[in-house]
Order: structure tokens, then C-alpha cells, then sequence
């Protein structure tokens, strides 16, 4: 689902994410890693699936997890499902907000209309972002 939602941000004509980004501590290990992720401006767009939800442990782990990304200040808007089928736009609305008011380089005043034609739950062409 990852690889859906990567396409629906480059469709849409947002920059890129970033892949599978590792953050390391001093020593040189693997603490964290980042599905889609813009390092630059600290922000990583996570998928949540149903096992995020229906099992108490990955809950629990996740919690955990964003609690101490959130402490390394970095912001994680997370997508369920519906915000990749159900609301397409506004899940592109809320990641748009958020890279341009953490100051990335090429994020666009405009949407392109590219991705409605594979996404369902599209609205009205041309919102401003």
C-alpha cells in the first residue's frame, strides 16, 4: 500500500519521498526506518494498515515508536486506507500543508490533476492547496 500512496503524492506532483530511509544512532545502528520520508524537512508519510489497528501489540509498538519520532521532531501524517481510496484529496491536502509549512523546496500551489484517473473518491478539479 506504500507503493499506492508514493503514487498518489508523484502524481499529484508533490516532490518525491524519500525510500525505505534508515536513521542511525551515533554507534552506527539501525533505530528507526522510514517507508516514505523527506528527510529534509523531517517529515515521514506513513501507511497504517488494518494489523496497525487490530492487534494491541503493533498498536502499542506504534505508539511507541511515534512518540519518540515525535521527540527527534520529526511530524508523520499517517494514511489508512480510505485516505488513499475514499478521500485521495484530502490525504494530498494534508501532506501538501505540511511540507510547505515545513519549508520544502518545490512543493506546488496547485495540485496536478494527474493522479484523479487512478484514484477513486476524487473531487472537483483545481484546489487550491
Amino acid at each position: 500500500m506504500e507503493t499506492r500512496l508514493r503514487m498518489l503524492i508523484v502524481l499529484a506532483g508533490l516532490p518525491e519521498p524519500e525510500i525505505n530511509v534508515k536513521i542511525r544512532a551515533a554507534d552506527g545502528e539501525v533505530m528507526r526506518r522510514y517507508d516514505l520520508s523527506f528527510p529534509a524537512v523531517q517529515v515521514i508519510v506513513e501507511y497504517d494498515g488494518r494489523q496497525h489497528i487490530e492487534r494491541v501489540e503493533a498498536r502499542e509498538s506504534d505508539l511507541e515508536r511515534r512518540g519518540a519520532i515525535d521527540d527527534d521532531g520529526w511530524r508523520i501524517p499517517v494514511v489508512v486506507a480510505s485516505g488513499i481510496y475514499k478521500s485521495p484529496e484530502r490525504t494530498l491536502l494534508r501532506v501538501c500543508r505540511l511540507l510547505r509549512a515545513r519549508g520544502l523546496e518545490g512543493v506546488p500551489m496547485q495540485l496536478n490533476d494527474e493522479w484523479r484517473a487512478h484514484f477513486p473518491g476524487h473531487s472537483p478539479i483545481g484546489v487550491q492547496v
